[in-house]
């Protein structure tokens, strides 16, 4: 038997669509950033479980870092790619909550992470952050820790320069674009702590060098690296 609110939720959905973030389907449950299929075709990496993986590979001869993983592959034609998007330029908050989510589940279920004392999600400098709005990695940030218990600092890392978007460039350019654009602004809160530090997706690398370069200046400081995804 149909239930009245059965007929209720169709009635609102013809006025208030609910749609999958990936494929935009709309037969998807209220309340879900993805639909059963799309969920199935995340392409989960399993970096978290194992060191010497690709993205800690990455960094050796570069940056001092404990450890790294990324969630998922980036692919031109992938899932993930799709739902990134979602949230970097289509103001879809709660994908981005949901990438968070299955990031922070495969950190709390990795050993290798527990010791971490603070998370950092990526600096966005003010001119960006003013036209979106809004820091994607932080709304990340903010997904993890919904469902692993780690304090998120915010305010103790600044991105003191404006930057164009990275995609098109080269490693070196990505590097010398990025050199001197992060600074510390509040040490005290970072000295004699594990720092992970949090972005969306990493590339070649580069904003996550030129990010923890600067952290890696305060005294006691060590640093992990999580993405939700890369392009490996």
């Amino acid at each position: 038997m149909i239930s009245v609110k059965n007929y209720i939720d169709d009635f609102l959905h013809l006025f208030f669509p609910h749609n999958c973030a990936a494929c935009s389907t709309d037969i998807i449950n209220a309340g879900d950033t993805l639909c059963a299929e799309c969920l199935s075709l995340l392409p989960e990496t399993g970096f978290f479980l194992h060191g010497n993986n690709p993205v800690e590979n990455m960094f050796y001869g570069r940056m001092k870092i404990e450890k790294a993983g990324s969630a998922f592959y980036f692919t031109k034609d992938s899932v993930i790619k799709n739902v990134i998007i979602q949230l970097k330029y289509k103001n879809n908050i709660a994908a981005g909550e949901f990438l968070g989510k299955l990031l922070g589940r495969q950190l709390a279920t990795s050993n290798r992470f527990d010791d971490i004392d603070i998370i950092i999600p990526m600096p966005l400098n003010e001119k960006k952050l003013f036209k979106r709005g809004y820091n994607q990695s932080a709304i990340i940030a903010d997904g993890i820790v919904s469902v692993w218990n780690k304090p998120v600092i915010t305010n103790a890392v600044e991105r003191i320069l404006f930057t164009e978007t990275q995609t098109h460039k080269t490693r070196i350019d990505r590097w010398q674009t990025m050199e001197n654009v992060f600074a510390v602004s509040k040490p005290e809160m970072l000295t004699g702590k594990h720092i992970l530090l949090v972005d969306d997706i990493v590339t070649t690398g580069a904003t996550f060098e030129a990010c923890g370069q600067a952290i890696l200046k305060i005294p006691g400081t060590a640093l992990s690296l999580a993405s939700v995804a890369c392009t490996i």
